[in-house]
């Protein structure tokens, strides 16, 4: 075996150092706890309807689509790559399912052809980027007009509708007995399933790997071409998923429909403490940014918080997740020498944070002073 051999192998069977019990706690994990239950408080307090249990579970269901979309987000982000076609893959293949049903064809099997669809964009993505060694910001950019313009060309300015009861329950539907969504079930097994693959199998520490060292991996003999096509093509099939369950919610398709979640999408992941450099994450941690988000998305909207307005609060936030998550690691590894440059970003932290919480009182205060 090689010296570079060793190094991946390295790299990818080492176990993490023992921790004492409070280093556990410094986590970004935990800081995205402690602000979703600031959250809770400070939506609770201002709006009576917040903890009611029947809206809370109807505001997860909105937002289960990002939810299925993140998750070969992580895998991706982890590897230093990002997807920003998603969004469009979802509107595209949404489009194609209403098209077939337009035509009379079997909703199942228009939904079925949509997943293919969804699977042959992700191939085209990975197949560029890693192939032709194109960089995936560029790629994904180009095939995120392509891929919304192929929704309109496939309806126009029509709607698909009508959609039967049997197909609508994946995004509208309850589990029996239950208040609990479909949906919400079908993203938390899905959570658990790609959880498992990126931290208990050795695709996963491939992924890690990939992201910190791409070269060494390529040299080791692991074919990392391979491994981003495989991704891709997940990304492209779970946006194909993510695109049927938002058409049931709506019962209806137009071709700009999910237009913008893929910066919702990238905020979550990246909220949860995913490099945007690769090599380091958690789907745990995207899975909390989620119910962050969508926590923060449900508080503004009982007020009537304009979707434009809501938008500002989340780019805000989007800032934040990139600044913010490496201070755990930080602390944790002792490394608080303040230099200019330390001191800096700390700061533009802070007035970010102080921003964003302005905002958002702001932006409910304008809200009650209309009405």
């Amino acid at each position: 075996m090689t010296t570079t051999e060793k190094i991946v192998s390295t790299m990818i069977s080492a176990k993490p150092p023992r921790k004492s019990f409070f280093s556990r706690f410094l986590h970004w994990e935990w800081f995205l706890v402690v602000l979703i239950v600031l959250v809770v408080a400070i939506n609770s307090r201002l709006s009576t309807h917040f903890l009611d249990v029947r809206n809370l579970f109807t505001a997860s269901s909105d937002f289960m689509e990002m939810g299925l979309m993140m998750l070969p987000m992580v895998f991706i982000i982890i590897t230093g790559n990002v997807d920003l076609a998603v969004a469009s893959t979802l509107g595209m293949t949404a489009s194609f399912m209403g098209l077939l049903f337009n035509q009379g064809i079997n909703i199942w099997l228009a939904a079925g052809l949509a997943l293919v669809l969804g699977l042959a964009a992700g191939f085209v993505n990975g197949y560029l980027i890693s192939r032709l060694k194109v960089p995936a910001l560029v790629i994904t950019l180009g095939t995120y007009a392509f891929y919304r313009g192929m929704a309109y060309v496939m309806l126009g300015d029509q709607a698909a509708r009508g959609y039967p009861s049997s197909f609508t329950y994946i995004g509208q539907g309850k589990i029996p007995g239950t208040l609990v969504p479909f949906s919400v079930v079908l993203f938390l097994v899905l959570a658990v399933a790609f959880g498992l693959v990126l931290h208990k199998t050795a695709f996963g520490r491939y992924l890690y790997a990939i992201g910190n060292n791409q070269d060494a991996v390529v040299y080791s003999g692991i074919s990392v071409a391979r491994i981003k096509v495989i991704i891709f093509l997940v990304s492209g099939l779970m946006s194909a998923l993510a695109g049927l369950v938002l058409a049931a919610r709506f019962g209806s398709t137009r071709p700009d429909i999910g237009s913008g979640l893929e910066l919702a999408v990238i905020t979550a992941t990246v909220l949860g403490g995913v490099d945007i450099n690769g090599g380091r994450g958690s789907m745990i941690g995207a899975v909390l940014a989620l119910i962050l988000v969508g926590l923060m998305r449900f508080g503004m909207g009982l007020l009537n918080i304009q979707g434009q307005v809501q938008s500002i609060a989340i780019g805000i936030l989007l800032i934040l997740s990139i600044l913010l998550p490496n201070l755990p690691q930080i602390i944790r590894e002792g490394r608080t020498r303040w230099t200019p440059r330390t001191a800096l970003v700390v700061l533009l932290g802070l007035l970010l944070a102080i921003a964003f919480g302005w905002f958002f009182f702001w932006s409910r205060a304008v809200v009650f002073s209309i009405s």
